[in-house]
């Protein structure tokens, strides 16, 4: 069936913030259907939460709404804008649940917008569990004994039916398992399925049959309407049933099922697909018992998923682009496949002559309470691929990309148990075999590094098969063929030098995926600090006898055609490779420059999909400037690794090593940092310290931008406050320490509050406020202190504002593109706080001061290209608290708000373009913008969700209104967290607040809502504010009805608690707030943010404000 030319105006619906479950994978796809869809004629509007995508900007869509994705918003854009068609396949579960909810309703049918692209029927079948499982039966595939349930009674029923535990529950309509688990007792059963009722958007669970410890496979699928269908990927979890296949390690194509299984589960995929009826593209998740070769129907996702990202990254086979195509009706063989161009269809199948490893990325390294077991709810951020040739090599790869913890397979010790400044007498100490029979048996992150240590301990695989609760027996024999090559290394280290190792030997080490360090840390016996200067002894070496990686591409039909893409991963080949590096043909042009960019990695707290925003842009604007741009980056998830971005794409560990070999192979011009986040700014020292080595071997490579010295002058604790004094800039009082005992003496010098936090870091990791010597030593119990890895210790200014602003510098002069003020107080993570421009409560005395300082610091420091600097304001004096040198997180949000490309001038200006010759924008003014951030307690259980220091969010909303409180509105809306406009509100705040909070209480009163409050706080309201306050007991008392009682009963809509630092009220308060996103009820811990939160209940009131569309300029 050809193009569909009765659709011309076609909206597609965004995934909303970064969260757990729901990452930046739905930026690629749904920027990929953007694409593809405008290139073929049509008008697309793209409806999207998310300021920091990539998605949203000009060039991806005719007409862009940053607003709620919530069904009532929808339904009003619609009205406005009176699209044909709607496509909601490319939103992840938020798309798919507000188009099912809107068609159900009748609005779809009423203003006569058609579904595209996932047929109805098709959704509620395939997501509706008692449905699905109906379906099966009905075509004969099997399926889990199970039962859905509305009620807890039914629960308990079905347990009884069921018979034995465990039992799995998996809620209906979710998005990364939320909600779902295992329950091995009736307690656990009640909890769990309590939880997945409240988050199904249709209050139904399936209790089902456990099946731990079969194997999972996944199968990508792709269909047409005429019914052609394709299998575009398999997957295999290395992880056996049990975890969710977000939080797997997951293996391309499959690797260890016979032929005859995998037609089985091919020919079952295809059945099903056709049996719902899904056209475009969709994941099926089967469960295997190896042993035996029967199989269990588990999902199907009708949607592009998670999967369908890293299924298009290890194939190379533009998912989204053809689901997009196919839901405007074209068929798989009218579409040329972009890989091979003119060479095959869509319709031909992909084959892989490689193997690909995804790792998940968690973020325990900042949560160190959170219960760091993984089930099946999702808790990791975002996740690194690499490709090999082996699994070996591929695994190898992927753990160097991770940036957790270190950087290869080290021998675990009683260190990697349990931090702390007694760390270091620890680190010599081996893990004892309880723990680590323990690490193997219950999955968590750390289980990968079990199952190495496993084999080096010499332990046989049916030993660890049986502890792991049933790995392949393939898989385990990979883990221990890498054991037994670190083993020979390290063998080799006891009577060679470096200088000595023969070809051979390194040859064979580097074709099973050991990197350099890896070698060089094994030879050395794994000391616990590794040798800098050795590894870069073993790079010479290795280079000295030829030894270099080649560059392979992902073609998508294992080099049967000529392919066009120039998508490359780096390998040894098993050790047979030629000697020589496999350089790119020169270009043509002299005047042609080949720009190396290093993107930013995993998805992680601290360091989002905003990084690769930037990189995307950087990337775009070398490419308009007609040099060469290459990318490297190990994010399958991300729109800087997708084939047409850059002219040559790297999927490599963003390590010194791979980024040397590949500067070698393009013989790179230049390269640029500054849009990579924190993990490409971490590569300039070593980048400069080898361009010695590079230059003797032909490459005369500038660091583009902003000096390493400058980059490291701002970073550099010491160096910055000399800056700062010979600038006359001031901070507030700060010391370095480098051991245990400075640490303490300089909290007493500087007297308490103080804000603690380690030097070179990210996302505030390891930041606290500490008020007295007895959190300093809890803070100490759990830190590590060394004089190359210090802490630093500043006076904190409390109730202080704080401003972040946005800069680019060209040498000459500065373009500020926003200042931002944050509704929280200072010594709340930046991340973490909401923000608005432009500043609400700010004088313009010290907003001129602010704009002079941020030109001085730019000028000054040297900075070509972007920076970022970060303010407080107590009483009416300025601090400038730090300056990063760097891409922020909020340079999205500045150009969505201002409509000036930031990231785009900074890349020009990176290239050498100076202000003065840009066409710059003019800057929008017509509207107040508001960014909110989402956080991820729901998924992390054990953490305190009260904002600090440390960033704790894993995403960001914006909302956007002529009026201050409209615009806060939108941004609460956008979170998903409800704004009560009746019912009850629990306050209870710290003594200094009591007196502040009346007026906000009497205006609540007015509102009609039922004030309820502590002992304290309800006495102030009722003697000082004359108001009616019921009074509830703290928990800590054990009376009735305390806060946790008046919530379980319904009775609170909202909780107002500033957090005091003392004493039962942190418990009350932790225990209250946990509960409070439990039932998914709004809290607000700060003065300020209660103010807000009280505008926006009363702007609601008046009714949801309209939403307005954006224009961002270009340059």
């Amino acid at each position: 069936m050809p193009r569909r030319d009765d659709l011309e105006r076609i909206v597609i619906l965004g995934s909303g913030p970064i969260r757990i479950g729901q990452a930046a994978e739905f930026d690629f796809s749904g920027s990929q259907a953007c694409r593809a869809l405008r290139n073929d004629g049509y008008e697309v509007i793209l409806i999207n939460s998310n300021p920091a995508t990539i998605q949203n900007d000009p060039e991806m869509a005719d007409k862009i709404y940053i607003e709620p994705l919530l069904p009532e918003v929808v339904a009003r854009i619609l009205e406005i804008e009176s699209p044909d068609a709607l496509l909601a396949g490319m939103g992840g579960q938020t798309a798919l649940n507000i188009a099912t909810a809107l068609a159900h309703d009748g609005t779809l049918a009423k203003l006569g917008v058609e579904l595209i692209g996932c047929d109805l029927q098709a959704i509620d079948d395939a997501e509706d569990r008692d449905r699905f499982k109906k379906v099966c039966e009905e075509i004969d595939l099997p399926v889990c004994r199970a039962i859905a349930c509305s009620s807890i009674d039914e629960v308990l029923a079905a347990a009884e039916d069921l018979g034995a535990y465990p039992l799995l529950i998996r809620p209906a309509f979710t998005l990364g398992g939320l909600g779902g688990g295992t329950a091995f007792n009736t307690g656990e059963l009640v909890e769990i399925a309590r939880q997945g009722i409240l988050h199904s958007s249709i209050g139904q669970v399936l209790i089902e049959e456990s099946i731990l410890g079969w194997q999972e496979h996944e199968y990508e699928v792709m269909r047409d309407t005429s019914d052609n269908a394709i299998i575009v990927c398999t997957m295999e979890n290395l992880d056996p049933m049990g975890v969710h296949t977000g939080e797997s390690v997951v293996v391309a194509p499959q690797q260890t099922l016979s032929d005859r299984d995998h037609q089985n589960l091919r020919d079952a995929a295809l059945k099903l697909i056709r049996r719902l009826n899904i056209k475009g593209g969709c994941n099926v998740q089967f469960a295997v018992e190896q042993s035996t070769g029967e199989y269990r129907v588990i999902e199907v996702n009708p949607r592009v998923s998670r999967s369908s990202a890293l299924a298009s990254k290890a194939t190379g086979y533009p998912i989204a682009r053809m689901a997009a195509l196919i839901a405007v009706g074209y068929t798989l063989d009218e579409l040329p496949n972009p890989i091979t161009g003119e060479g095959t269809t869509a319709a031909f199948e992909p084959t892989l002559d490689y193997c690909v490893v995804k790792i998940p990325r968690w973020p325990f390294d900042k949560f160190r309470t959170a219960d760091r077991t993984i089930g099946t709810s999702m808790k990791s951020t975002g996740e690194v691929m690499a490709i090999g040739r082996g699994f070996e090599e591929a695994f190898l790869k992927a753990w160097s990309s991770l940036e957790y913890g270190a950087p290869h397979p080290r021998p675990l010790t009683m260190a990697d148990a349990l931090g702390g400044e007694t760390m270091d007498e620890r680190v010599t100490t081996p893990l004892d075999d309880a723990t680590l029979e323990s690490w193997l048996s219950i999955p968590s992150d750390r289980r990968m590094a079990a199952l190495f240590e496993s084999f080096r301990r010499g332990w046989d695989i049916e030993r660890v098969r049986e502890i792991s609760g049933g790995i392949t027996r393939w898989f385990l024999h990979r883990f221990s063929t890498m054991a037994s090559i670190e083993a020979e290394i390290m063998e080799a280290g006891a009577s060679l030098g470096i200088e000595h190792v023969e070809e051979y030997s390194i040859r064979r080490w580097k074709g099973y995926g050991f990197s350099d360090a890896h070698i060089v840390d094994a030879m050395n016996g794994f000391k616990p600090h590794l040798d800098i200067s050795a590894i870069s002894e073993m790079t010479r070496h290795r280079h000295s006898l030829g030894i270099h990686p080649v560059y392979r591409m992902v073609d998508s039909c294992a080099a049967e055609f000529a392919a066009v893409t120039p998508y490359y991963y780096s390998t040894y080949e098993g050790g047979n490779i030629p000697g020589g590096i496999d350089k790119v043909q020169a270009s043509t042009s002299q005047e042609v420059r080949r720009m190396v960019v290093i993107g930013s990695g995993p998805i992680r707290i601290g360091q989002g999909i905003e990084f690769d925003y930037g990189c995307v842009h950087a990337v775009g604007a070398i490419r308009d400037m007609g040099h060469e741009a290459i990318i490297i980056n190990n994010n399958p998830e991300t729109v800087s690794t997708d084939f047409d971005t850059s002219d040559r794409l790297y999927f490599d560990p963003l390590t010194l090593e791979a980024v040397i070999e590949i500067l070698l192979r393009e013989r790179a011009d230049g390269i640029i940092l500054q849009f990579g986040g924190q993990t490409a700014i971490n590569l300039a020292l070593p980048i400069q310290g080898q361009l010695d080595h590079l230059h003797s071997m032909g490459i005369d490579l500038k660091m583009a931008g902003t000096s390493p010295d400058a980059v490291d002058e701002a970073s550099d604790r010491q160096r910055f406050e000399e800056f700062a004094a010979r600038n006359g800039l001031r901070m507030p009082r700060g010391i370095t320490a480098k051991d245990p005992l400075s640490v303490r003496n300089g909290a007493a010098e500087i007297g308490f509050p103080v804000l603690i936090r380690p030097s070179y870091v990210l996302g505030g990791r390891g930041m606290e406020v500490l008020a007295d010597s007895k959190q300093l030593d809890a803070y100490m119990s759990e830190a590590y202190v060394a004089p190359e890895k210090p802490l630093l210790i500043d006076e904190y200014l409390g109730n202080a504002i704080e401003l972040d602003v946005d800069a680019v510098c060209d040498g000459h002069e500065v373009l500020i593109g926003a200042v931002m003020e944050h509704l929280e107080e200072a010594g709340i993570h930046s991340g973490d706080s909401t923000c608005f421009i432009p500043p609400q409560n700010v004088s313009d005395t010290i907003l001129e001061e602010v704009e002079e300082w941020t030109k001085r610091i730019g000028l000054e420091l040297g900075v070509i290209g972007c920076y970022n600097i970060q303010f407080a304001i107590k009483g009416d004096t300025l601090f400038v608290l730090e300056v990063n040198p760097r891409g922020s997180r909020t340079f999205p949000f500045v150009a969505k708000s201002t409509g000036i490309p930031l990231a785009r001038i900074a890349a020009r200006i990176t290239m050498g373009d100076l202000l003065k010759d840009l066409d710059i924008p003019e800057r929008q003014i017509d509207a107040v913008a508001v960014k909110a951030p989402v956080f991820p307690f729901i998924k992390l259980r054990g953490l305190d969700p009260a904002p600090g220091p440390e960033m704790k969010s894993t995403g960001e909303v914006m909302g956007s209104h002529k009026s201050p409180a409209a615009a806060y509105l939108k941004a609460r809306m956008a979170t998903e967290i409800p704004v009560p406009t009746h019912g009850g509100v629990y306050i209870t705040v710290k003594d200094a607040d009591k007196h502040s909070i009346i007026p906000l209480a009497s205006e609540l009163h007015s509102m009609g809502f039922v004030l309820h409050a502590t002992h304290g706080t309800a006495s102030v309201l009722r003697e000082s504010g004359g108001l009616p306050a019921n009074t509830a007991y703290r928990i800590a008392e054990q009376g009735s009805p305390d806060a946790l009682d008046l919530m379980r009963q319904g009775k609170i809509q909202l909780i107002i608690n500033t957090p005091t630092g003392s004493g039962g009220a942190i418990l009350d308060g932790n225990m209250m707030r946990r509960l409070a996103v439990e039932l998914n009820i709004p809290f607000v811990t700060t003065l300020s943010g209660a103010k807000m939160e009280v505008k926006a209940i009363s702007e609601l009131i008046k009714g949801v404000p309209e939403p307005r569309s954006l224009t961002i300029g270009t340059v």
